[in-house]
């Protein structure tokens, strides 16, 4: 192995370096926000590890060690490790079609990965570096991910899509004291998912075959704090052909290569932390200093319920008979600090799963966890990468403490923060302490969130824009433009202004009985090309469709107005309620299917009985539609998540009440119940006893 490093790796090296260059001098490669904020992300880090610290009293962390960015230490690079990356890839699809005769075609393409690695390296006195290391990657979840469209055949479409890569590799480098160099190379196999539309035996045939090849790569990685290394790392893989057949008869073959830059973050796993200053603390995953954090969540939701009455049912129907379903969430929260006010953070994400009956059936929807987009194997996306700046006006401080999307900081209580990027709408309006994240507390969409506030989002909840806060010591004001979709629930952005988001939020805090309370005060207005349910309706009945609310969309405005309370009773009892409104007159753009919605419940920490991390929760949460909404629904229209083919009208009910159990200082396990009356306001339907198990844990 030595002889043949010796021998081939020069050759192999300047040959890399050559399509590495080539790679970067891609045109389109320069347009891909994800890795230029991720090339930025790096060289802050590296800035960062040379750096020098902030003034100690400028700084207090408070949930982990705080670890100087100016300290010095030379890195043990032997051992375990395990991290996760982002990438960009450019590559060339060779494919055959077969219809009968054999049409072959070239198909360049191109997406955004994220993944996870794992390895083990071992130094030599001489600083020779040896080590092993697999890793497995994803592509985002947008049609991007796709290789290409194979061709078409019999008036079929063929497809042939990605759905992960892996590699086990060896490398070789040379270690100095904080950083190192290595080769790369070893064997590489993929998952492939031929599919052909419409399918003989139903909507899509699909095919799943295994590819298998080769990849060789170079890299170099620093050590930007004890216990952690960023990388960057270019890979060459190549994949040998692979064929099948559909049940129509149409053969299918390709081969394809694929080159990559990739951005990683590793930590080392050990128990005692040999490279750690002796002021670093014990702790081994959370990691604060005044300039970069890193944090990261795991949830896994299990949910499911029994048949329930259901005497007819629709193509946006909860299946009448007994399911269950299963959904993985994976996040890393990075940020990092340019100066003093001016924080990038970055949160890759993976998802995998679906929800009940494909995410449809029931308006306040059984868990947020189960997103609009339904994935049979993991997928990549960058949740979000935005940039804040904070600007302070002087006067009373406070603590900001350590947290996900959150560095540390002494910050002016009066201050203005402006935010822009990729986000979710609901991480900065719409918020409640005890009601608002579905990955440790209430998981029905319209008791954590938003009723009938129409949250513009893609299928998995983002959007792009931007937001500015005036916060003072009690009360803050908010403001934000976002992207709405280009239509109703699609992953494609409106990018015509003055199209989009306005959103505006009045939050008052106040003191009762000597405890805190906030009440928000929220109004939107959405711009957005949308049908309404009147004009669908007066369109003739000359398609099975009808209504078709497709046929009459333009640029409309709705609106709506959201009140949302929360109070603490006790230092462990809190109570909150949300109240929604809007008219009802128009198609959803990106969230469910309600016009209004009250919702009211309590959450106890479990003190009294000696567990003070467990929490319990009861809620409950009433809705409607409109006189026009209810029309459209009983004629047979399709909304996002409802539509029964005929509407008995009923307000839909749901009532939840969830266990919260403390397994450590990081991770918990839930069990929660839904009761749903009426479900998608249909009293034909129904009554459905939910179920679920969750699993979380966070760094």
């Amino acid at each position: 192995m030595l002889r043949f490093w010796c021998v081939c790796y020069p050759g192999m090296l300047a040959r890399m370096l050559r399509n590495l260059f080539r790679f970067f001098a891609r045109s389109h490669f320069a347009r891909q926000p994800c890795l230029l904020i991720g090339a930025l992300h790096l060289g802050a880090l590296v800035v960062i590890a040379s750096g020098k610290s902030a003034a100690a009293d400028d700084i207090m962390v408070t949930k982990a060690p705080a670890i100087s960015s100016s300290a010095t230490f030379a890195y043990d690079w032997s051992g375990f490790y395990a991290g996760g990356h982002v990438a960009f890839s450019v590559g060339r699809a060779n494919s055959t079609l077969s219809d009968p005769g054999p049409t072959a075609s070239t198909n360049p393409f191109n997406s955004q990965y994220g993944g996870l690695q794992a390895g083990y390296n071992y130094v030599l006195p001489s600083r020779l570096l040896f080590g092993i290391e697999t890793d497995i990657t994803f592509p985002q979840f947008f049609e991007n991910g796709l290789i290409f469209t194979g061709g078409t055949a019999q008036g079929t479409t063929v497809t042939d899509q990605i759905d992960y890569i892996a590699t086990l590799r060896g490398r070789f480098g040379y270690a100095f004291d904080r950083w190192m160099i290595y080769g790369t190379g070893g064997f590489a196999w993929s998952q492939a998912r031929f599919g052909e539309t419409p399918g003989v035996s139903g909507d899509k045939d699909e095919i799943l075959l295994t590819r298998t090849g080769w990849a060789l790569g170079l890299g170099a990685e620093l050590a930007i704090a004890p216990g952690w290394t960023a990388r960057i790392e270019y890979l060459y893989d190549r994949f040998g052909t692979i064929a099948g057949v559909f049940p129509s008869g149409t053969g299918y073959q390709s081969a394809f290569d694929i080159q990559t830059l990739r951005l990683g973050l590793d930590r080392k796993l050990s128990f005692v932390d040999a490279d750690a200053p002796a002021n670093a603390g014990s702790d081994l995953w959370p990691i604060a200093s005044d300039r970069w954090n890193v944090h990261g969540q795991f949830t896994f939701v299990e949910q499911g319920y029994p048949a329930f009455h259901s005497p007819y049912q629709g193509p946006k129907s909860l299946a009448g008979e007994g399911q269950a379903k299963d959904t993985v969430s994976a996040t890393a929260f990075v940020g990092f600090r340019l100066w003093n006010g001016t924080d990038i953070y970055i949160n890759p994400e993976i998802t995998q799963g679906f929800g009940l009956s494909e995410t449809v059936g029931v308006a306040g929807f059984p868990s947020m966890e189960a997103q609009k987009a339904s994935f049979p194997v993991p997928r990549f996306d960058l949740a979000r990468a935005y940039v804040q700046q904070t600007f302070g006006f002087g006067g009373e401080q406070e603590t900001i403490e350590d947290g996900p999307n959150q560095i540390a900081r002494k910050t002016d209580i009066s201050r203005l923060t402006i935010i822009a990027g990729k986000l979710s709408v609901a991480d900065f309006f719409d918020n409640n302490t005890y009601a608002h994240d579905g990955r440790t507390q209430f998981l029905n969409w319209n008791v954590a969130c938003c009723g009938s506030y129409d949250w513009t989002m893609d299928q998995i909840s983002y959007t792009w824009g931007a937001m500015a806060e005036l916060n003072q010591k009690f009360w803050a004001v908010r403001a934000g433009y976002f992207l709405v979709p280009a239509v109703s629930n699609t992953d494609n952005f409106d990018m015509r202004f003055p199209d989009g988001d306005y959103i505006g939020e009045l939050e008052l805090r106040y003191s009762l009985l000597s405890q805190p309370g906030k009440l928000r005060l929220m109004t939107w207005a959405n711009r957005a090309n949308m049908g309404t349910y009147a004009a669908a309706l007066a369109e003739p009945i000359t398609t099975a469709n009808y209504p078709d609310i497709t046929l009459v969309r333009q640029v409309r405005t709705n609106y709506g107005f959201e009140a949302n309370l929360e109070q603490a009773i006790s230092g462990d009892l809190g109570v909150f309620s949300r109240a929604t409104w809007s008219p009802g007159l128009d198609e959803i753009i990106g969230w469910t299917d309600c016009d209004q919605s009250l919702s009211a419940g309590a959450v106890l920490k479990g003190t009294s009985w000696g567990r003070p991390n467990d929490r319990i929760g009861v809620a409950g949460v009433i809705e409607g539609l409109s006189p026009e909404a209810r029309a459209y629904f009983a004629a047979g229209g399709l909304g996002i998540l409802i539509g029964d083919g005929a509407l008995n009208y009923r307000p839909e009910k749901i009532i939840e009440t969830y266990y919260s159990y403390s397994l450590n200082a990081w991770s918990s396990v839930t069990f929660d119940y839904q009761f749903v009356a009426d479900p998608a306001y249909n009293a034909d339907r129904g009554p459905v006893h939910i179920f679920a198990g969750r699993l979380h844990a966070e760094f």
